[in-house]
């Protein structure tokens, strides 16, 4: 991946709605090789898919909950229940296993405290967990999509 792949992603990443020819002015190439770079990261999977971004709180989403997961099991088998378990929640929108004090950690949007409330019922009652405890975002202070390109 050369500079000019570089500054393509950076474009994309901004605004994926751009045409290649758009794209390919402000990177200064014509629009063939653009397209043509486009269509390479996109096959060697650097661009995965081309998404559209949605306000949360014009949708009703104002609450964001990180959820902290302790758990005393670890097997194969308990992981892929919990595993499923959680990404069926439409709530939760990421998902990481962790290391040091807790196991798992969740971001869940809701509405507000009693959909959270809701969710959290749901979300305990279908696997088996040691503790779980929710910090709730009081304010977004950088909430960023694009990844960092400069150490690539």
């Amino acid at each position: 991946m050369d500079k000019l792949d570089k500054h393509i992603l950076s474009v994309l990443q901004k605004d994926a709605t751009q045409t290649t020819a758009e794209i390919a002015e402000q990177v200064g190439l014509s629009t063939t090789p653009c397209w043509k770079r486009i269509q390479r990261l996109q096959e060697i999977g650097i661009i995965k898919s081309k998404v559209t971004l949605l306000d949360p709180d014009k949708l009703n989403l104002k609450l964001t909950v990180f959820v902290h997961i302790k758990t005393a099991r670890h097997e194969p088998t308990w992981l892929k229940q919990f595993a499923s378990h959680t990404a069926a929640f439409e709530e939760v929108i990421e998902i990481y296993r962790l290391s040091g004090e807790y196991d798992y950690m969740l971001k869940v949007m809701v509405a507000d405290m009693q959909g959270y409330d809701n969710f959290y019922k749901r979300f305990i009652a279908g696997v088996p967990l040691t503790d779980v405890t929710s910090s709730f975002a009081m304010e977004k202070i950088k909430n960023e999509t694009s990844l960092p390109l400069s150490n690539v």
